[in-house]
C-alpha cells in the first residue's frame, strides 16, 4: 500500500530508538529533530508493521487540541 495523500498536517520524520512491548499495548519512542516522541499503539501493530529499533518512520499527529505554554 502506498499513501498518495493524507490530511494529517503534523508529520515528524524520525527513527525508532526504543520499543517497550506489553501484552496488548506497546510504547514506541521515536527520535525526531525536535526530540523524542512516544506513541502508544497495539502490540499487534508493532508486529504487523515489523517495527524495530532503528526503523525510520513518520509520526503522524492528529489532535483536537494543542496547548501552548510560554517559556
Amino acid at each position: 500500500m502506498t499513501i498518495k495523500a493524507i490530511n494529517v498536517r503534523n508529520q515528524l520524520r524520525g527513527r525508532i530508538v526504543e520499543i517497550l512491548t506489553g501484552p496488548v499495548l506497546s510504547e514506541v519512542d521515536i527520535e525526531t529533530a525536535g526530540g523524542i516522541v512516544t506513541s502508544v499503539i497495539t502490540t499487534r501493530s508493532v508486529t504487523e508493521l515489523n517495527l524495530q529499533v532503528g526503523t525510520e518512520v513518520l509520526a503522524l499527529i492528529k489532535a483536537t487540541e494543542v496547548s501552548i505554554a510560554k517559556i
